[in-house]
């Protein structure tokens, strides 16, 4: 029987390293240790607490983290940001490079504890990023006319990378194509990713987020300014400010000033009215990311974002480019884009490109769109404002149906006429708008809980995917978990499974296993038809039997305590465990694959001997004495990786045997002991692990 799996590649090692001084910490990173804020109370007194972690900290030690991770030599990696929690712990998100290239997809998130020791991996897709061969078989120049072709007009530019697919990474052009959308006027800067060899087009995304919305709806609200020179400029004390691009589609636009600060006549008669709109809308954001999530600002450095109004003419759309808002006059140059749940949407964008950076097509595309719904709702509720009420649906005061109707409703998805309510395997094939429908209805469900109700004056009536019914616990705790699943464990190919995964785990950093929280959170995922996966509300890593420093030795608690290529730790009855239901099954594939499952310990120093055994079983399909397919346990230490035995095709009879290895030389270091297998083109050889040991006495 074939047995589909992907490779994750996620061995962790232990590397003690002294915690960076308070001189090193960035207010980045003093930002990044208000993010976990939120998190269960440390019990640790703040004057004895570690000083957060930085990104300069944490790049100068990058190459020890690769050796130790044992990544290939040829990688490079780059720290993009570091999240600290209150206890000391941390959350480092790296990109990487492949013998020079960029790698697109290689993004992972270290995890580790406050004195840096790695604990664990978020890899994306299954980790790996080595290529066969670094040098194309396509021209840079037959990849342009490839998306050509396909899309009708050259790329300006391209660059050779290595890009993750399901399948494995491959050496590819990243064709950018820069211009306009179809709408004529919103920017366009369309990535292409060709394929170095067929020249097929692997997939596209587009950079500029697009949204939109129409009016100028806050009334009478304060906002920051700032006196310079006898004229107030429409700047506050974070940086957030407001230009008039009066028309045109490129520029920074000329900074608004004002003689009296008071600004605009909340009609469009006054230009500085939807600068006003603006400019509450980016306060707004920034304040809500700052005070309810400890996130301060887009770009988590306590700078705020600069918003452009007056955009083209006729622009009925708002926009984040990367840098900034932009926001269009609407029909007629009558109605300003520049509602406030436009604001919270689009500069939430900013936020995901700044962690987890979902690519925006596909099932990550979804999910990014609905980060940006999820938080733009987030933003009406903490601002409050009595003229545009808080509520759960999207672009409801636009009209832009004619009818009244809002743009979409959380409650129920489906309303709007294209998204869905529920996911499924097609989900990742519609348009990002749609494909967010299921996430949206988990937030709502999260907030409110299931069934008909009124909030706000506003009528809701949300049924679930699997007939249950749900209890909500507030929109802010559903805001918290998902932010928290962002910033600290999703990455940038992440899909709808590995979201009910990440919020599961965030729900329990932020309220405990076994609270109603992540009970909720489950729940949610359960509702919009997302399946269980490894993580649940009630798994911690249980205790080790005496005798045995492994967690979870027999893998009966699922995947927990181990890492590795997803779907090898199994209960299936295809093959029999050694003891109880679970088991390590590598293999089985008849294909070329690479799978592995390993865990991190330490061995005491005290120790005066260590031995590793565990119950081995091979069957196969190959005939013959030759060897195809192989089993390797593995000790790594210090980045130094020793095979302890090599185990075959030959002489597999589908018994169970012990094997047993002494590792007493390795007494006081943390170790990862690892499980590696490799499968040649055709035939199958299943390697299957129970019961493993790592006893010392």
């Amino acid at each position: 029987m074939t047995r589909m799996t992907r490779v994750t590649l996620a061995a962790v090692v232990a590397l003690a390293t002294a915690v960076p001084g308070a001189a090193a910490a960035s207010a980045a990173s003093a930002a990044s240790a208000a993010g976990g804020a939120q998190s269960r109370a440390t019990g640790i007194p703040a004057a004895q607490r570690p000083q957060p972690r930085t990104v300069t900290s944490e790049q100068a030690r990058a190459g020890q983290i690769a050796q130790g991770l044992g990544l290939d030599s040829r990688e490079g990696l780059v720290v993009t940001a570091v999240l600290n929690d209150p206890d000391g712990s941390s959350h480092v998100r790296y990109a990487r490079s492949f013998a020079g290239l960029r790698v697109i997809g290689g993004d992972f998130v270290l995890h580790q504890d406050a004195a840096g020791i790695p604990r664990s991996t978020s890899w994306n897709r299954d980790g790996a990023v080595a290529v066969a061969s670094t040098t194309p078989t396509l021209t840079l120049a037959a990849a342009r006319g490839s998306v050509q072709r396909q899309r009708g007009t050259a790329p300006q530019r391209g660059e050779l990378v290595v890009f993750t697919t399901e399948q494995g990474p491959v050496l590819a052009y990243d064709m950018v194509t820069e211009g306009v959308q179809a709408d004529g006027q919103t920017p366009s800067r369309l990535h292409s990713i060709v394929d170095a060899r067929s020249g097929a087009v692997l997939q596209s995304w587009e950079d500029i987020k697009d949204g939109t919305g129409a009016g100028i709806y806050v009334g009478t609200v304060s906002i920051g300014t700032t006196l310079v020179s006898g004229s107030y400029q429409l700047k506050d004390a974070a940086g957030n400010s407001t230009t008039d691009l009066n028309g045109a589609t490129s520029g920074t636009g000329t900074l608004f000033t004002d003689a009296d600060d008071i600004w605009g006549s909340g009609t469009t008669s006054s230009r500085q009215s939807a600068a006003v709109d603006a400019q509450y809308g980016a306060e707004k954001t920034f304040d809500y990311y700052s005070t309810q999530l400890g996130r301060a600002g887009i770009w988590n450095n306590g700078v705020g974002a600069r918003s452009r109004v007056h955009y083209g003419s006729n622009y009925v759309n708002a926009f984040w480019d990367g840098t900034q808002m932009t926001y269009g006059d609407g029909s007629g140059n009558t109605h300003p884009l520049t509602e406030l749940d436009v604001a919270g949407h689009e500069m939430s964008h900013g936020v995901t490109e700044n962690t987890a950076n979902l690519t925006y097509s596909g099932e990550s595309g979804g999910l990014n769109e609905a980060t940006s719904d999820i938080f733009g709702t987030a933003v009406e509720w903490y601002a409050a404002n009595p003229v545009d009420v808080p509520d759960y649906l999207i672009g409801e005061m636009i009209n832009i149906n004619g009818n009244g109707t809002p743009l979409r409703y959380m409650d129920k998805p489906s309303k709007d006429g294209a998204s869905r309510d529920c996911w499924s395997s097609t989900l990742g094939s519609l348009n990002v708008h749609y494909s967010s429908g299921p996430l949206n209805h988990w937030y709502y469900l999260v907030s409110e809980g299931s069934g008909a109700k009124s909030i706000n004056g506003v009528a809701y009536n949300s049924t679930t995917c699997n007939g249950s019914s749900i209890t909500g616990i507030g929109h802010l705790k559903a805001e918290k978990v998902w932010y928290r699943a962002l910033s600290v464990y999703l990455t940038s190919s992440s899909k709808y499974a590995a979201a009910r995964e990440a919020s599961i785990k965030a729900a329990k950093d932020l309220y405990g296993v076994g609270s109603a929280e992540c009970t909720a959170v489950a729940n949610g995922f359960s509702a919009i038809n997302v399946a269980a996966g490894a993580e649940n509300c009630a798994n911690t890593p249980p205790p080790p039997p005496t005798g045995n420093l492994l967690l979870n030795p027999g893998f009966e608690s699922g995947a927990t305590s181990w890492t590795g290529t997803t779907g090898v730790i199994t209960s299936s009855t295809s093959r029999p465990a050694h003891t109880g239901s679970w088991k390590a099954w590598l293999g089985g594939n008849g294909t070329t694959s690479s799978e592995n499952v390993q865990q991190t310990v330490s061995i005491p120093a005290t120790a005066t001997a260590a031995t590793l055994s565990f119950w081995l079983r091979i069957d196969t399909s190959e005939t013959g004495s030759a060897v195809y397919d192989r089993l390797r346990p593995q000790i790594i230490s210090g980045g130094t990786t020793t095979t302890l035995a090599t185990y075959s095709n030959v002489g597999a009879n589908a018994t169970w045997s012990l094997k047993t290895f002494d590792v007493t030389a390795y007494k006081g270091k943390t170790i990862t002991v690892k499980f590696n297998e490799t499968e040649d083109v055709s035939l199958q050889t299943s390697f299957v692990v129970d019961d493993v040991t790592l006893a010392t006495s």
